[in-house]
């Protein structure tokens, strides 16, 4: 049975496979065991989380494969959501596989649900959060959650799963690595995805951005590269920009796609400057796969575009001294308006989480929860969820 009849067409009938799933009222996934306290009349449906506590989502025999998983927590501010991480144990390996927020595992970003749908990911109502990864497991898995937050809160999840007699001999393991830089280092393109060793591939990311402030009127001029198997100084798979990756073109907005898009933008309704304050975007190689033997690196440039008025020439002296120019170099404009225009060097705030399936598992740094959460606070204009102050189940007292 393939994969590709497992997972798209839904006439195929496998009766090798034994379809089971976890949570709260069945965390064992065994046959017959779920909905037993009450009499089955909804009576563990979730659990409340204390600050600091650790729940053990799934810890499961193979082989089987995880087809689903769904979670929900109440809405509170970005850098509590972010707070709440998983990871994702293979084979009784100490390291995991898997070390991410969990709303980034589920491709939001900044600690920020947005309601969006993905062919991966979903967030029904910016509420329901959803991840159909095929997750194969050979000898076993475990899944666990940790709040990091100060705050209780209810968690509801289930894992949906499947266990077969063997594994088709191409499955991988899927890993997720968290990697962040603030800031980035002018000239250094930002790292999303490295340190995986094949075979293996590379099925796509979840990047965010916190674009810092700045003269230009554009921050995403930066390339996608995508160096494997001994791609050194240049790559065999090179974008022509930013949104390009995405799909889009000559900028991005908020726009949700099966395979790529933008699910958040936060932008000051006031403000005159072009540039948003956060933005993540979302891309899925799944038409288009990328495959790698040995090795695998994927990286994005920062480089932005700045226009030149005409009678303020002086002004590309002046910002090149912080703004290196990049590419060809200045353009000039046979315009009333505009004297030039040009790419330049610049910072921002990158966050990324990579999805690579490897043919064996491997070890992932755990998530730098200081890293994560560092200057992804509300912003003035920002207003928050009506639930996220719901009387008698979570902690209302905040600074």
């Amino acid at each position: 049975m393939s994969l590709y009849n497992i997972y798209y067409d839904p006439s195929s009938i496998d009766t090798t496979l034994d379809s089971r799933a976890v949570s709260f009222e069945n965390p064992t996934g065994s046959r017959g065991g779920g909905g037993k306290v009450y009499g089955g009349r909804k009576g563990a449906p979730s659990k409340l989380l204390s600050p600091d506590e650790k729940v053990v989502l799934a810890d499961l025999k193979g082989p089987g494969t995880i087809r689903h998983v769904w979670m929900t927590f109440p809405p509170m501010r970005p850098e509590l959501m972010r707070a709440v991480w998983m990871e994702v144990f293979y084979d009784g390996r100490a390291e995991p596989s898997i070390s991410v927020p969990c709303l980034d595992f589920f491709g939001l970003l900044h600690g920020r649900p947005a309601q969006y749908a993905s062919a991966m990911t979903t967030a029904q109502e910016g509420r329901g959060f959803n991840a159909y990864f095929p997750m194969p497991f050979d000898q076993s898995v475990r899944v666990v959650l940790t709040n990091s937050s100060p705050r209780h809160f209810p968690l509801y999840y289930q894992i949906d799963y499947t266990l077969q007699p063997e594994l088709p001999k191409n499955a991988g393991y899927l890993h997720a690595k968290f990697q962040r830089e603030n800031p980035t280092t002018m000239g250094k393109d930002f790292v999303i995805a490295d340190g995986f060793k094949g075979p293996g591939r590379f099925l796509g990311c979840a990047v965010g951005v916190r674009v810092l402030k700045s003269e230009m009127s554009w921050y995403g001029e930066g390339e996608v590269k995508i160096y494997r198997d001994g791609d050194r100084d240049f790559p065999t798979i090179c974008g022509t920009g930013l949104e390009d990756y995405v799909g889009s073109a000559w900028g991005m907005d908020i726009h949700i796609t099966p395979f790529a898009g933008v699910p958040l933008i936060v932008k000051d309704p006031d403000s005159r400057n072009p540039n948003p304050d956060f933005v993540s975007f979302y891309r899925w190689h799944l038409p288009d796969p990328i495959i790698f033997h040995d090795e695998i690196k994927v990286t994005i440039q920062q480089l932005g575009f700045f226009l030149v008025p005409a009678g303020q020439e002086l002004r590309m002296t002046e910002i090149e001294k912080s703004n290196p120019v990049a590419g060809g170099g200045w353009y000039y404009i046979k315009s009333p308006t505009i004297h030039a225009m040009g790419i330049l060097e610049r910072i921002d705030d990158y966050c990324a989480t990579a999805f690579v399936y490897l043919q064996k598992a491997q070890g992932v740094p755990r998530l730098d929860l200081n890293l994560a959460l560092a200057d992804i606070e509300r912003l003035p204009y920002e207003k928050g969820s009506p639930f996220e102050n719901m009387s008698g189940i979570l902690d209302v007292q905040e600074s």
